[in-house]
């Protein structure tokens, strides 16, 4: 486990009740890739950009793992109980948000110290996160209802809960300049628009099948869809709102995250292994075989270390210079 000294503490109980051809950019290299054994079966991911740190959960074992890249170790076990799903980061305030979908609620953690701050209701089936960091607002859409809840993260409550347009949504991304929200919506092959502003949802895009994860570009607005259904990835237009490319991978996509200082998308979408795409360009740039069918992917935004998980071998991946 490395020179730290792994502590794991249970805090509490959650449970209550237009594509164009591939064209195949040469094989990519990268500096250095190295991995952890978290065991289990580790699902999302999310990165800390001011400590390093990832947070991984465990919907099986009911955990958070703290993974320190610098020593490939495990820093921390958080047992939260009930069935982690999604987990997101908000580096400014020091807070982790952890979803917990059978309970309807968000777990919040201190970054520094990993103690319990709260547990907040967020309406049935809340799955997936996003953070708005300057706003200082948490979005957690809901897998089954649809619902989008609204939670004040300084206070730690519950401010809005919006009934969605869809049945249900399987990933979330902002953009906090545009003051919009994105919730792809697997049942309709569509992302739904979320106005922050109005507090509505305001337009609906067609995008690839079974769309399940969003991310955004916050300089340019960009937003990029993984199609988990189909062989390419969705790059919709923000100020036209329709999808006005399609990147095409290797295969299909699940999980991607954007590199913000460079507009970078790396998703899972190649063959045992990550992909590359030039956000700018909107064309695939590079592929890395892990020898593993990836799960979540997460960036370091300081750093650019590309995480990976690996549910079926319980590793977590770290990846540099890709």
């Amino acid at each position: 486990m490395g020179a730290r000294q792994l502590r794991r503490r249970t805090l509490f109980a959650l449970v209550t009740a237009g594509a164009g051809a591939l064209v195949l950019p040469r094989a990519a290299r990268a500096e250095g890739v190295r991995s952890v054994d978290v065991g289990g079966s580790p699902a999302a991911v999310a990165v800390n950009p001011v400590t390093g740190l990832g947070y991984v959960t465990d919907a099986q074992a009911g955990t958070v793992t703290a993974v320190d890249p610098r020593g490939a170790s495990v820093a921390d076990v958080i047992d939260i109980g009930g069935e982690p799903g999604d987990v997101a980061i908000d580096p400014e305030a020091g807070r982790i948000y952890v979803a917990n979908p059978p309970a309807g609620t968000v777990v919040v953690l201190d970054t520094r110290t990993h103690d319990l701050v709260s547990v907040v209701g967020a309406g049935a089936g809340a799955s997936a996160l996003a953070v708005d960091e300057p706003a200082g607002r948490v979005y957690a859409a809901s897998g089954t209802t649809g619902t989008l809840a609204v939670l004040d993260g300084a206070s730690c409550t519950l401010a809005a809960l919006v009934p969605g347009p869809k049945p249900g949504f399987a990933g979330i991304g902002v953009d906090p300049g545009r003051k919009l929200a994105y919730c792809a919506s697997a049942a309709t092959d569509s992302v739904e628009v979320f106005s922050i502003d109005s507090g509505k949802f305001v337009a609906s895009v067609k995008v690839g099948r079974n769309p399940t994860d969003v991310a955004v570009h916050h300089a340019s607005g960009t937003v990029y869809v993984a199609n988990s259904g189909i062989h390419h990835m969705s790059i919709v237009d923000a100020a036209t709102r329709t999808e006005r490319k399609t990147v095409l991978l290797r295969s299909e996509s699940s999980a991607l995250a954007v590199h913000q200082g460079t507009n970078t998308v790396y998703t899972n979408g190649g063959q045992n292994g990550l992909t590359r795409v030039d956000g700018t360009a909107g064309t695939l740039s590079g592929e890395l075989s892990l020898g593993v069918n990836p799960g979540d992917v997460a960036v370091d935004q300081r750093t650019r270390t590309v995480w990976v998980t690996d549910p079926l071998h319980g590793r977590v991946f770290f990846v540099r210079d890709f």
